[in-house]
């Protein structure tokens, strides 16, 4: 498994033309399928006066879930188009809304695919593209006499604290990269008095 995956940056907006159809294609980034069906939903309210609203989202930073739509355009002539740009940049938790004016000439199955393909491709790429890393969380608890300590280490490994709590004993969560855990988990348990969660 690869430690980093590519997200979109910023919303981004595409426009084709095609024999006077209009296609104006909308990426955004999401963290779930709810988001992304949410999005698709708020498109097809917004634009609800256009012939097609055609869709393909992928989420998880594994890429493993993922949907299409055709929305009554012949099968296979929209969303998977969409959904081939989305893969062909790498990218994950994103959603692409390409909606279709119809201008009054039929573009053939070609037509089609070329079209959505494009309007997918500029939204994608006018949004740009971020690689992240994987990360995972680690929950401590440690007495407030080591907190140079922990505060020492977690500076040291550029680690993120999520979360922090200061009582009669600290409580913290730190975020770090996925494959540097198991060391950082390791240099904490050599910390006098912290205990891991």
């Amino acid at each position: 498994m690869n430690d980093t995956y590519n997200v979109l940056d910023h919303q981004g907006e595409g426009k084709v033309t095609e024999k006077m159809s209009r296609f104006l294609a909308f990426a955004r980034y999401v963290e779930t399928e709810d988001e992304a069906r949410a999005a698709v939903k708020d498109f097809q309210n917004e634009y609800h006066d256009a012939r097609h609203v055609c869709w393909a989202y992928m989420v998880g930073p594994n890429r493993d879930k993922w949907q299409l739509n055709d929305n009554g355009e012949p099968s296979g002539t929209a969303g998977k188009p969409i959904l081939g740009q989305i893969n062909s940049l790498g990218l994950t938790n994103v959603v692409v809304v390409v909606v279709r004016y119809f201008g009054g000439i039929k573009l053939g199955t070609s037509g089609l695919i070329a079209a959505y393909r494009q309007a997918a491709r500029l939204a994608l790429e006018d949004g740009g593209c971020v690689v992240m890393r994987r990360m995972k969380t680690v929950a401590i608890t440690f007495p407030y006499m080591s907190m140079n300590d922990v505060m020492k280490l977690v500076k040291g490994q550029g680690l993120r604290i999520a979360e922090q709590v200061f009582d009669n004993t600290c409580e913290m969560t730190i975020e770090m990269p996925e494959d540097d855990f198991d060391a950082v988990v390791a240099r904490f348990s050599g910390i006098d008095g912290v205990s891991i969660r």
